[in-house]
């Protein structure tokens, strides 16, 4: 597979379906691509479950998404905070599903599905409501939740460097969902800051390999 370098953002997104699962890097507004989503937007995909950290900060990125009413479903663990009035509308207005995991059960449900492993036990939300209908087990005296792999039809991440073979480096706190989204999507698209010539990175340094990336984008130019 060669990973093909995108000259725009829009570009990158063509051929998201509608009814996809979409895989949204960040941590907050740290990792978030940004300048995908808004392609995304302009795309016109709808009906799209998201799987991602939390459900959007104020207006922009996963936010503006949100509010055009494309998307079906949220995935993820922090659905509300300070400047989640987009999310916090829809939800209560009844025109958005939401289904809370986990931190540590989200990013290895997506681990999972990377590595091609069926389910998984784990500890985490056992006698909560979020473990109400999973099956259970005891394991060494301990009770354990059966848990399924989250799979995307497309991840979008933010990257701090990709050379030309696609290979990304993070920067920071931008390396979060990205690794593990980039693993269990089948079509994987990197926004990064710059791309180098390869041979540029250090190959020790490398996080994600370009055998799962398959388009690769560069921001647009700061002011």
């Amino acid at each position: 597979m060669t990973t093909r370098l995108c000259d725009t953002a829009d570009e990158a997104v063509a051929g998201v379906e509608d009814g996809a699962t979409v895989l949204v890097g960040g941590f907050g507004m740290a990792g978030m691509p940004v300048e995908l989503i808004d392609a995304l937007i302009r795309q016109g995909a709808t009906d799209l479950t998201v799987v991602s950290n939390n459900a959007g900060n104020g207006d922009t990125g996963l936010a503006a998404l949100l509010s055009k009413g494309r998307v079906r479903k949220v995935i993820c663990s922090f659905p509300r905070q300070a400047d989640s009035w987009v999310f916090d509308e829809l939800y209560r207005s009844g025109r958005i599903e939401l289904e809370v995991v986990p931190q540590g059960n989200l990013a290895e449900r997506m681990r999972a599905a990377g590595a091609g492993i069926g389910a998984f036990y784990c500890p985490t939300g056992v006698g909560t409501l979020l473990a109400e209908g999973k099956e259970t087990r005891e394991i060494d005296g301990r009770t354990y939740v059966l848990e399924y792999p989250i799979k995307g039809d497309v991840a979008l991440i933010g990257a701090h460097r990709a050379d030309r073979m696609g290979n990304l480096v993070y920067r920071r706190t931008a390396r979060n969902f990205g690794p593990v989204m980039a693993t269990a999507a089948t079509t994987v698209i990197a926004q990064v800051r710059e791309i180098v010539e390869t041979g540029t990175l250090d190959p020790e340094a490398v996080v994600t390999p370009s055998i799962f990336v398959d388009r690769v984008v560069q921001e647009a130019a700061r002011a």
